[in-house]
């Protein structure tokens, strides 16, 4: 995104199903990252704050008394990894679209290289948990996100990845990540009205058998997206402190937790 300009992304959201066109501005300096309903009357404006955080099921949503936003994660994942502190995005619908299931389109539109995370850094560890996952921040000399997941199916099973963006940049080693679900589960969430949007071609669908729609772009794709939108989460900060953060069989709820204590520390 070179300043100044401009871009827009039509698609469709993940749980909503519905077509929406978003259109990304630059904002004045300070303003912070924020969406707009311009399908709503009076236009409501949605901060993507911590503090606008509704809920966290399978997706994060912000909102306000007046309108919210789903699956925001993906597009702030960019935004922030891009450098992009001030931005106003304009949605005329309930969710931000889902495009290929990455970041990967978003980065390629926002147009702007180098790494701009960090703001401050984090002084004593801060964790969360629950049961055995848990997501936490550790004083470091640079940034670092580390994250495992377990899945009983074969092809995913137990992985791990360590991301550094001042070793890989996030749109070669990240950005590309798709969203990924079991196959076992799409029935029960669609009864549920969720991943009304969901396809072959914007998820990765996994069964007992294997991949339903291989290649994968990472042989460990699935662990690559849950950095993915912890990124997305935490960017609700802001700027990200210097950390390594560390996580296990997390998730957005735990993400969000974390972002909210850390909101406490760095005031």
């Amino acid at each position: 995104m070179v300043k100044g300009e401009d871009f827009e992304v039509e698609g469709v959201g993940l749980h909503s199903g519905v077509p929406v066109k978003v259109r990304v501005l630059p904002a004045a300096v300070g303003e912070g990252r924020f969406f707009v309903r311009v399908d709503l009357p009076g236009k409501p404006v949605i901060p993507a704050r911590i503090d606008s955080v509704r809920e966290t099921t399978l997706s994060t949503e912000l909102a306000t008394e007046w309108a919210s936003v789903k699956t925001v994660e993906h597009l702030l994942a960019a935004l922030v990894a891009s450098g992009v502190v001030d931005a106003c995005i304009e949605i005329d619908g309930p969710e931000v679209p889902l495009l290929d299931g990455s970041a990967k389109d978003w980065v390629e539109a926002i147009n702007l290289r180098g790494n701009a995370l960090a703001m401050g850094a984090v002084k004593e560890p801060i964790w969360v948990r629950s049961g055995d996952a848990f997501v936490a921040a550790l004083p470091a000399e640079g940034m670092r996100f580390t994250y495992g997941i377990d899945f009983a199916v074969a092809a995913i099973g137990n992985q791990w990845y360590s991301w550094s963006p001042m070793v890989e940049s996030f749109a070669a080693a990240i950005a590309p990540a798709r969203t990924f679900v079991l196959a076992e589960q799409v029935e029960q969430l669609r009864s549920l009205g969720l991943i009304k949007g969901g396809t072959l071609d914007n998820a990765l669908v996994c069964s007992g058998e294997g991949w339903l729609n291989p290649p994968l772009r990472f042989t460990n794709e699935p662990v690559r997206h849950k950095i993915l939108d912890l990124v997305g989460d935490l960017s609700l900060l802001g700027k990200i402190p210097v950390a390594h953060f560390l996580a296990y069989k997390a998730g957005h709820n735990l993400h969000i937790q974390l972002a909210r204590k850390l909101s406490m520390v760095n005031g």
